[in-house]
């Protein structure tokens, strides 16, 4: 099985203003983050609002720079090339945002919306992006009568799908889902899941999947990260997490999901305190603050990721403790 991305202890760094204009603090929004996502996988990355999950997605795709560590995109370090050579490997990752409205000009139409790609890269006449085109909005369940239309024309889910054409028309071999489903109707949100996961083995797509939502992470997961204060605290296989979640805090997430069996016990897990700021993180194990486990040591040493089944990774020490 081939990889397509391995990161490798990424971290960034925010600078940002402090008291006086001379001053300057660092926010730590990704420290030593690292995981691989092998070819047609899907790998999932959860956490909480400001855990670094877009972090990650924006480090990889360029658009923030890293401060450390190493982004390797089909065998090539991509925090080593030049602007030229990046460029050229950007073809091959693509992006969905999780506003399906503010993502499309309003003033294209959808004809101008999907073909910009094939534009931008050359090599296409008119009649060929037509066809293509046509041939993408029957892929994501649309047809060749939207072609002159405009966004405001469509349902959210709709321009969803439009957004999905557009990142899938220059056939990219990793695909990023930024909360692609976040801002949609229940209904509609099934829907695109579904059609996210037809497309993974029609076209031989990657994905890395971002989202709060437990739930649409297990449909379309097969691995996954649990994330928490710029630090992965669980990875493996997303069955196994699921099934047996071992740090503290992937326990606390898991809880929260609602159970349609009526009978089963109340486990919830409620965290007491607040996330801390990543100006100002906690020395040991970030999650420290909160956990019922923790032991002065949890404070001052981080504890590193442990191997405890097949291809199931957590970064707690008092794991094998409370086994």
């Amino acid at each position: 099985m081939s990889t397509v991305l391995e990161v490798e202890n990424l971290s960034v760094n925010y600078k940002i203003k402090g008291e006086y204009f001379f001053q300057s603090k660092k926010v730590e929004a990704l420290t030593d983050v690292s995981f691989n996502v092998n070819k047609n996988d899907a790998f999932g990355i959860i956490g909480e609002s400001g855990c670094g999950k877009s972090t990650i997605a924006n480090a990889i795709l360029g658009i923030v720079p890293t401060t450390s560590g190493i982004i390797r995109f089909m065998g090539q370090d991509l925090t080593k090339m030049s602007s030229k050579e990046f460029r050229k490997a950007r073809l091959d990752m693509q992006v969905i945002f999780q506003d399906s409205f503010s993502s499309l000009n309003p003033r294209f139409n959808v004809f101008q919306i999907i073909s910009e790609p094939m534009q931008i890269r050359g090599g296409f006449t008119k009649s060929e992006m037509e066809r293509r085109v046509v041939e993408l909005l029957e892929l994501v369940g649309l047809s060749e009568r939207d072609i002159n239309r405009y966004p405001t024309d469509f349902s959210g889910g709709q321009r969803q799908r439009i957004g999905i054409a557009r990142a899938i028309s220059m056939n990219p071999k990793l695909l990023i889902c930024d909360e692609p489903v976040s801002a949609l109707d229940v209904s509609v949100h099934a829907q695109i899941i579904n059609l996210l996961m037809d497309l993974r083995e029609k076209l031989d797509i990657t994905y890395i999947f971002i989202s709060h939502n437990l739930a649409s992470v297990r449909e379309i997961c097969n691995t996954m990260a649990v994330m928490y204060l710029g630090n992965i605290m669980e990875n493996g296989i997303t069955d196994e997490i699921f099934k047996n979640p071992a740090h503290p805090y992937t326990q606390a997430l898991m809880s929260a999901v609602l159970d349609i069996n009526q009978d089963a016990e109340d486990k919830r897990i409620i965290l007491q305190g607040s996330i801390p700021s990543p100006i100002n993180p906690p020395k040991g194990c970030r999650f420290s603050g909160r956990c019922i486990h923790a032991s002065p040591e949890c404070e001052d040493i981080k504890p590193k990721s442990q191997l405890l089944r097949s291809d199931h990774f957590a970064a707690c020490s008092k794991i094998m403790i409370r086994k």
